[in-house]
């Protein structure tokens, strides 16, 4: 595995950043997305009431664990920027569906943004269930006409 806490980050930021991985029994995925961690990068991977052995898992790979009792992406979310300490902090999916080595780029892209979100552009019909194409669809309708927003895509991958 990459060293989670070593070495410094490529773009405008000195120093750590932490990565918020809300995690709802990724036991399985957990090793492949921890070992991608880039050098600067710190996991704080907040378990969302996993029934399997997702926190652990996480611990032995290296990864700040944070427990969020009320379930939810949501609720996760917060457990995990609560517990960020860093000036840059990235979120993303901990089921192995992205892949972590591209937070450097989130991170460099910063000096231009407050604020970066990555787009998934699904490759195939099986790719993206059609229930989560939908869902997603009408969430970023509602925020792109709430916020002025254009949207595609509510970026499963951030960095702020």
């Amino acid at each position: 595995m990459n060293g989670p806490m070593n070495g410094p980050v490529d773009g405008p930021v000195d120093g750590l950043v932490d990565v918020v991985l809300p995690c709802l029994n990724e036991a399985e995925a957990l090793p492949w997305v921890l070992s991608r961690m880039p050098d600067g990068f710190r996991p704080i991977v907040v378990d969302n009431a996993s029934t399997d052995d997702s926190a652990a898992v996480a611990r032995r790979h290296g990864a700040h664990v944070v427990e969020a009792s009320q379930r939810g992406f949501g609720a996760a979310c917060h457990a995990g920027l609560l517990a960020a300490t860093a000036d840059v902090v990235c979120v993303m999916d901990a089921d192995a569906s992205l892949d972590p080595r591209e937070l450097s780029r989130f991170v460099a892209a910063l000096g231009e943004a407050d604020l970066v979100l990555g787009r998934r552009r699904p490759e195939g019909r099986g790719a993206w269930p059609v229930h989560a194409r939908l869902g997603n669809a009408v969430l970023a309708r509602s925020l792109n006409r709430r916020a002025a927003t254009t949207l595609r895509d509510i970026g499963p991958m951030r960095a702020a």
